[in-house]
């Protein structure tokens, strides 16, 4: 089979390509809106956002909110190059921008971040904004470990 070229638009309930033929081949479509609005849907939309593949990963958690001078401390259950997971019985709110510093035995990684996602009395998903250069080696180094599976 190959690619026509022909680039399809669908709005919900329609099937029609641009070249103003119609097209029966996708039928199952979901509009945003409808993936959107789900119920229970709030974890789903964390996960569909990730775009790196986190690994099960224990290592300290601190962090402190920039705005506010709250700190909450906890350890990571899972990291990626893109986030982590902190377990915290008192997580900060979604919003809050943090300084994170991640540290496994003499190794430490420090991130400014923002909390994505509050689970209360579990924790809270933390995306990473920007790392410091100096500590992005050791964070590609823990990741390709865990790859490795070490």
């Amino acid at each position: 089979m190959r690619f026509s070229g022909t680039l399809e638009l669908r709005a919900k309930g329609e099937n029609r390509r641009t070249d103003g033929r119609n097209s029966a081949a996708v039928k199952n479509v979901i509009s945003m809106n409808e993936h959107l609005n789900k119920e229970g849907s709030r974890s789903l939309l964390v996960r569909d956002r990730r775009y790196a593949i986190r690994h099960p990963f224990a290592a300290d958690a601190d962090c402190l909110d920039l705005e506010i001078g709250t700190a909450a401390n906890g350890v990571t259950s899972d990291l990626s190059m893109g986030g982590c997971f902190v377990c915290t019985s008192k997580p900060l709110t979604v919003g809050s921008r943090v300084r994170l510093t991640l540290t496994r035995k003499d190794q430490s990684v420090e991130a400014l971040a923002i909390v994505r996602i509050v689970k209360p009395r579990i924790g809270m998903g933390i995306e990473f904004l920007d790392i410091e250069a100096r500590h992005h080696g050791v964070l590609e180094r823990w990741l390709e470990q865990l790859r490795r599976g070490r």
